[in-house]
């Protein structure tokens, strides 16, 4: 990956060029020291003039009015493209789209420095060399004075959800939340002064520049994930793609490319003097900067690599693929009339969006790809799933098939879609999940093909919030599990599809975790724990039995990771393909051939296999197959257990104890009552010392009341304890114990008749 730039022969602007913003895709607005405002027709390679400012006023930032925001919950259109300017002389200019100024207002003493429109359009704010920082309405209101500072604010940006403000103070950089009287973040960044900084609402991650030639990385606590090595000359300008993936950073006749762990991919050697802004277009393919020479540049993000098993897939150009088989060495280049938006290969699909088509190609034919127009060409994401694929664009979510077929279109109350990634959506084939951006503690789960809830109609809410979600791949919608990682960085696994007015059930599978990735073709979980590569052969044990969990896990050290590093791909039986480094790990392929055989109902010597097929055997009910596999990993008291189950004479019976087995208490109860077995649900409540429970089923039947309160009795005699349950204690003063010493013999023999072999 790397930029292609693109620099005019001669500059169109005669003093240094301070201010870029992007209208479209194919227009940009560039403001300079000589007074005037260009537009940049990049699909005709024109210019004009939109307006030029007064003598006595120099820009030092522009930014236009976001094209949407959120109004009540609803993303709405607004009509108007309007802009602001902010100069030299203290003021700030709202300027319409024909270039006509609506108004000047004063704003600070001394210069205003930057900026900046909130990410839903409802607000913008300023910093100047007074040190203060204000808030405004859209019509140019003062809204409140945010900070008053000792020191210039040289840049600042929005928080992700335009609640918090992030500048800079010399060589400190300050998070300012919006709230009267709250405290902000403060932390030293950088030993020389901070000129630049950007935060993006992605992926919540921080870039700054400054005065000591480095750039830096941030996570929205202060703590540092990446620092530079000292460049040339200062860092002038940081900018973020929308959808956090990569950023690009400017400095004197130096364009770099990062991703988002701020390793660099690529450095271009512009002569155009210092960048003094640099703006990347909406959908993340372009940039635009200010240069000090008067010229524009505009750089092109291409050789954008995609592997899927033996294909590969390159950009090379703004219109141009080429896939190669990398076993018969064999490339196909594929051109396209419009420019390139989003790639995503994987499930032996290659999808491509352009900015008005949708193109659809299977890697077993190159040359026929199906072709559908996209509403909007505005794609931020895409996600592929073994049956159907989404993507995101300004207006929403939307599911297709591969013959390029709508299937559905999932929405939610405030649905925010300029926020989603690879972290926060995704995909399986008959289910999607979706981190709420509003409150990061829920997830919206819907069916692939209605785009209606599963289950209860309800999104589940964790108690804390939600960073990276990920659906399993394999198996049956009634098996359907997601795994979230917390922002604990605890990592949970979710049963998606559950009966009605009964909740989800959740387990907790390992902590300090990130980077999940399941297998395409099983469900093995991979991760990243502190440097480790985890695998998880079967994570679905923990529901059925957790003592097999840690026999079910392959751990890796390696330092060959790097820092930060990210799983992008778990294909196959046996290669896990690490991001950064491109270093493939294999994998023993058993554990998936074992996903293979149970998935079809057909059983090498190694634990964590056996593990597995016993965790795989109860979640079948195949006790046969469950009896063995713990005695292989010598687990006596399961096989004695399942040797009793086995014995049982009803069908009822024995699966209310596998699910007592597998801990599911609620299902071995209700499993009972459904088959008119009162008696045995009461004893099995007593067994689990569940009181009030057992009571309550044995006075709804009318029966076993003295059974109940004969188990309480000789408990509390055995603890040498008092009653303290008020409904036991009006139950003694009616007396009942009285006809239970009448019967005590024939009671206790008729109990422990019935009684469990093991209590």
């Amino acid at each position: 990956m790397r930029f292609k730039t693109y620099l005019g022969k001669e500059p169109r602007h005669t003093d240094i060029v301070s201010c870029i913003a992007w209208n479209t895709t194919d227009e940009v607005f560039s403001c300079a020291d000589d007074h005037e405002v260009l537009i940049w027709n990049l699909a005709t390679n024109e210019t004009t003039k939109l307006l030029t400012l007064p003598n006595d006023l120099f820009p030092t930032d522009m930014h236009i009015f976001p094209r949407t925001s959120i109004t009540g919950g609803i993303k709405k259109q607004l009509g108007g493209d309007i802009f602001i300017i902010t100069t030299t002389d203290g003021k700030f200019h709202i300027i319409n789209r024909t270039g006509r100024i609506e108004k000047s207002i004063d704003a600070h003493r001394g210069a205003v420095l930057s900026g900046r429109w909130s990410h839903d359009g409802t607000a913008f704010v300023t910093a100047g060399e007074d040190g203060q920082i204000k808030i405004w309405s859209r019509s140019g209101m003062l809204r409140s004075t945010l900070a008053s500072n000792s020191f210039p604010v040289y840049s600042l940006a929005w928080g992700p959800n335009s609640d918090q403000i992030l500048h800079t103070l010399s060589r400190m950089l300050v998070i300012k939340p919006l709230q009267p009287n709250s405290k902000p973040l403060q932390w030293k960044a950088h030993d020389g002064l901070i000129l630049k900084v950007a935060w993006n609402p992605s992926n919540n991650l921080i870039v700054s520049g400054g005065e000591d030639c480095k750039y830096k990385v941030w996570d929205s606590y202060g703590r540092i994930l990446y620092s530079s090595h000292a460049n040339d000359y200062p860092i002038t300008s940081v900018s973020w793609s929308p959808n956090g993936e990569v950023f690009c950073v400017g400095s004197f006749n130096s364009l770099r490319l990062c991703d988002r762990t701020g390793w660099s991919h690529s450095l271009d050697k512009p002569e155009t003097q210092s960048l003094f802004c640099l703006e990347w277009s909406s959908d993340g393919t372009q940039v635009a900067g200010g240069c000090g020479n008067g010229h524009v540049i505009f750089a092109h993000v291409v050789e954008r690599r995609l592997e899927w098993k033996h294909f590969e897939a390159t950009v090379r150009g703004r219109k141009t693929i080429t896939v190669q088989n990398v076993c018969s060495d064999l490339m196909e280049n594929l051109d396209f009339r419009d420019n390139i938006i989003k790639v995503s290969f994987e499930h032996n699909h290659l999808i491509v969006v352009t900015s008005t088509q949708c193109y659809i190609y299977s890697t077993k034919n190159w040359n026929t790809p199906l072709i559908f127009d996209l509403k909007e060409g505005n794609v931020s994401l895409v996600v592929q799933a073994e049956k159907h694929f989404l993507f995101v664009d300004g207006q929403g979510l939307y599911i297709y098939n591969y013959d390029g077929k709508p299937v559905s279109a999932p929405k939610w109350p405030g649905m925010r879609t300029d926020y989603l990634n690879e972290n926060t959506v995704t995909l399986s084939n008959d289910t999607v999940a979706v981190r709420n951006k509003g409150d990061e503690k829920v997830i919206h789960i819907f069916d692939a093909v209605t785009g209606k809830y599963v289950s209860d109609g309800k999104p589940f809410i964790h108690k804390m919030e939600v960073l990276e979600v990920a659906l399993d791949q394999c198996g049956s919608a009634s098996n359907r599990r997601l795994v979230f990682v917390d922002k604990n960085r605890d990592l949970h696994i979710l049963h998606v599809r559950t009966l009605p007015n009964t909740s989800k059930k959740i387990m907790k599978l390992s902590a300090m975790m990130h980077s999940i990735k399941w297998n395409d073709n099983s469900n093995m979980l991979s991760a990243l724990q502190d440097g480790k590569l985890v695998i998880f052969y079967y994570p679905a044990v923990v529901f059925y039995d957790k003592n097999l969990l840690p026999m079910t896990i392959m751990q890796k050290d390696d330092s060959d990771f790097g820092k930060n590093p990210q799983i992008i791909s778990f294909v196959g039986i046996s290669h896990i393909r690490n991001r950064w480094l491109f270093c493939v790990f294999l994998l023993m392929p058993y554990p998936s051939v074992l996903h293979g055989y149970v998935s079809s109902h057909s059983g090498r010597s190694d634990e964590a296999l056996w593990a597995c097929l016993a965790g795989m055997s109860i979640a079948l009910k195949d006790l046969k197959t469950a009896e063995i596999a713990y005695a292989a990993i010598k687990e006596s008291d399961k096989v004695e257990c399942i040797q009793y189950i086995k014995k049982l004479p009803l069908k009822d019976f024995q699966t209310s104890e596998m699910a007592l087995l597998c801990g599911n208490t609620k299902e071995a109860e209700s499993v009972l009552l459904a088959g008119g077995l009162t008696f045995r649900a009461i004893m099995l409540n007593l067994r689990l010392y569940k009181w009030d429970r057992a009571l309550e089923l044995a006075t709804k039947s009318g029966n076993h009341v003295d059974t109940v309160l004969a188990f309480r009795q000789k408990y509390l005699d055995t603890l040498d304890i008092t009653e303290d349950k008020p409904n036991f204690i009006q139950l003694m003063k009616e007396n009942f114990f009285e006809h239970l010493n009448k019967h005590c013999g024939s009671v206790s023999s008729h109990i422990h008749s019935r009684l469990h072999p093991w209590i």
